[in-house]
């Protein structure tokens, strides 16, 4: 076999390893994870995502590495939204701190093999058909639209669709039983609250994925640099959410940046059969509307503190 060939199931590999050294050595005791070792993960796995970066960039060049870091900063800019419907839904179904960070690292789990079945394929529709490419991309100027002008108004995560279906079943117990999803009753198997936790999650990522995937699609057509950006954003977010959980509103204008951004990637699929934008001046776009959009929202709450002091 060549190199390539090992590529994938090599990286594979390596994410199946740390995801099991994450909960069965790191946290293989339910505990409430404080902010301290919440930010020592996410410094983790920052720099796991930066070295590997590093190697895309000596062994895949500098267009496939700037391909890397535009994936993954728009991944991990768009998970920010993600983490304040995940903090919604633990709060409306009172999760027990000690088990939110397993939910969310089986939720992880159930969104690497979400994205491995959409982008391997999504790859290759877009690259055999133009038209599939501009329809994405006319979505991302949509959803990029859509998130700049839609206000803050409040979901209900007891009324998704999913909640409603598994509830009528009348297999859902009313108590959580520890970190348990499911257990017997009667010699009958039932799904704890923690059970309904985790489809709500994994539903929620899916609709998040609607707008991050084809985003990393419009910017790299190469399926592991898709994936890989994907996996390392991703696999950091739920250490993300304890750092994050408590400062959502922090950065007021960062929606905006988030949409601009989409727009921008949407515009750059939509024309990329006619002009061609190089992947190091999207992800100096990338990085400039997503960095602006936090100074610009440091900068208003600075202001803001200093008239109620006033």
């Amino acid at each position: 076999m060549t190199m390539h060939d090992w590529l994938w199931p090599g990286f594979l590999a390596f994410v199946a390893l740390i995801l099991f050294f994450d909960l069965f050595v790191l946290h293989r005791r339910d505990h409430v994870i404080s902010t301290r070792e919440a930010c020592k993960t996410v410094a983790g796995y920052v720099a796991l995502a930066m070295m590997f970066a590093v190697g895309v960039f000596l062994f895949a060049g500098k267009d496939r590495g700037a391909e890397f870091l535009t994936g993954y900063l728009i991944e991990q800019a768009l998970s920010l939204d993600n983490i304040f419907v995940i903090a919604l839904i633990f709060t409306y179904f009172k999760v027990p701190a000690e088990a939110q960070y397993r939910v969310l690292f089986y939720g992880i789990v159930g969104a690497i093999v979400m994205r491995l079945s959409l982008i391997v394929p999504g790859v290759k529709l877009v690259d055999q058909f133009l038209v599939i490419g501009m329809a994405l991309g006319a979505l991302l100027i949509f959803s990029g639209f859509k998130m700049m002008t839609s206000g803050d108004e409040m979901i209900d995560p007891g009324q998704s669709r999913i909640v409603r279906l598994l509830m009528r079943t009348g297999r859902v117990t009313t108590e959580y039983e520890g970190s348990k999803f499911l257990t017997r009753r009667n010699g009958l198997l039932y799904m704890t609250p923690l059970f309904v936790v985790l489809m709500t999650v994994e539903v929620t990522d899916l609709i998040f994925a609607i707008d991050s995937i084809p985003a990393v699609l419009a910017i790299s057509n190469d399926a592991f640099i898709v994936f890989s950006s994907n996996v390392f954003a991703v696999m950091g977010l739920r250490a993300m959410f304890f750092v994050l959980s408590g400062m959502m509103r922090t950065f007021k204008h960062l929606k905006t940046g988030l949409s601009l951004v989409l727009m921008f990637i949407g515009l750059k699929m939509l024309l990329a059969h006619w002009i061609k934008i190089p992947s190091p001046l999207a992800l100096t776009v990338t990085v400039l509307l997503i960095g602006g959009s936090i100074v610009a929202s440091v900068i208003a709450r600075k202001r803001e503190e200093q008239r109620a002091e006033r």
